[in-house]
């Protein structure tokens, strides 16, 4: 099978070579806080884990809505108004599984392409195609 062209400039996630270099350090005896990749080094919390088991055991198996459910979405807006002296409604959250995809939602719905934009992960201009 013949892949699109694009394909060839895939590389390496910046982050995970960073972690490359981060446990090799650890190799050699020194002590790392890793912040790389937002994995955490701690276990998953026991209400976590059992939350988790009860949605699975509730039928909570299926695909949500795109942009999150409401209801997580209301509370999302709710803690910000709080915490950030600001009104946030739960129009204005979109839920995503971590900060690279919303970034290209982003850079995606904004920048056209052959455009070069600035990223502080790439360390200079990138064209967008």
């Amino acid at each position: 099978m013949k892949l699109a062209e694009r394909m060839s400039r895939i590389g390496t996630e910046s982050a995970f070579e960073v972690l490359a270099r981060a446990r090799a350090l650890e190799a050699q005896g020194k002590s790392i806080i890793h912040l790389e990749i937002g994995q955490p080094d701690f276990p998953t919390p026991q209400h976590i884990k059992e939350a988790g088991k009860k949605a699975i055991d509730d039928g909570w198996t299926g695909y949500g809505p795109t942009s999150g459910f409401p209801e997580f979405r209301d509370a999302i807006a709710e803690y910000v108004s709080r915490t950030r002296g600001i009104t946030v409604s739960g129009a204005n959250v979109c839920v995503v599984p971590g900060g690279k995809p919303i970034m290209y939602f982003l850079m995606t719905a904004l920048l056209e392409p052959a455009r070069t934009h600035q990223s502080d992960t790439s360390g200079g201009g990138s064209p967008i195609r």
